[in-house]
């Protein structure tokens, strides 16, 4: 019987980590769980240090994102990737033949990735650079701010388009897309992956919020160089501000 994969989990999310270690569990023959890593910093002291056969590794994660860990591992094991993109940029893994699983994780799905590894048991299977260019291209081109953001929910995927949305917003661990018609969408991405993506009238003005300044209307000034803005959405939403994003919110109430 070939030897189990000795196996990283690298994810920021530790339901996420949590809900694969409980599918990897069943399969003790096929992975030999040696760590988990909760973010890409972590992930790659640990993958250059444990040098595992295989790492199920998330692509967007606060610090370095699993392709910025990739530029900088000097130990390459196998790769399946963890990704809640949205369903058209998978294409790009699956025209490279880089496995991947769409959260949330699936056991059928994680059986297809199994049988994989099991048929390429011999070969070397792990990413390159010219690969890895090819994937970046493909779902995050540099150059190009997003005009929508994709909502997952269950099977299918609702786009949003900016001018819907009032504000994002960071809560816990998740991140939502708030709309002017009052709803609250759970989406996949941080609100610093956002910032980087988002066009010039989306600003940061707290850590947890992200907002369109063309749904403010009105500024009120708060203590200790914080703002509170009323937005005109369905539910005049207000949102306090915070003390160091003072120069992103000047802008607003000067001619």
């Amino acid at each position: 019987m070939p030897q189990a994969y000795r196996t990283l989990i690298i994810d920021d999310e530790k339901p996420a980590r949590s809900r694969l270690l409980r599918l990897l569990g069943k399969y003790e023959n096929v992975f030999d769980i040696i760590g988990e890593a909760e973010n890409g910093e972590e992930g790659l002291k640990k993958t250059d240090e444990l040098k595992p056969d295989l790492i199920f590794l998330d692509i967007q994660m606060p610090g370095l994102t699993g392709f910025e860990m990739l530029k900088q591992v000097k130990h390459m094991p196998k790769i399946i990737f963890t990704t809640a993109y949205e369903e058209y940029a998978i294409k790009a893994f699956e025209e490279n033949s880089v496995d991947y699983l769409l959260k949330p994780i699936e056991e059928d799905r994680l059986e297809l990735s199994i049988k994989k590894l099991q048929k390429d048991q011999k070969s070397t299977n792990t990413i390159d650079d010219a690969t890895l260019s090819r994937i970046l291209n493909h779902i995050a081109p540099s150059d190009k701010a997003i005009t929508s953001i994709p909502v997952k929910k269950g099977d299918r995927i609702f786009i949003i388009k900016l001018d819907d949305i009032a504000f994002l917003e960071a809560k816990e661990k998740y991140v939502f897309i708030n709309t002017m018609d009052g709803h609250e969408h759970l989406i996949d991405f941080t609100l610093t992956h956002l910032e980087e993506k988002l066009p010039a009238h989306f600003i940061r003005v707290h850590r947890g919020h992200i907002i369109n300044k063309d749904k403010v209307k009105e500024v009120q000034r708060y203590f200790d160089g914080r703002y509170v803005l009323i937005l005109n959405d369905n539910k005049n939403t207000k949102i306090i501000s915070g003390a160091s994003y003072s120069k992103e919110i000047k802008p607003l109430i000067e001619i």
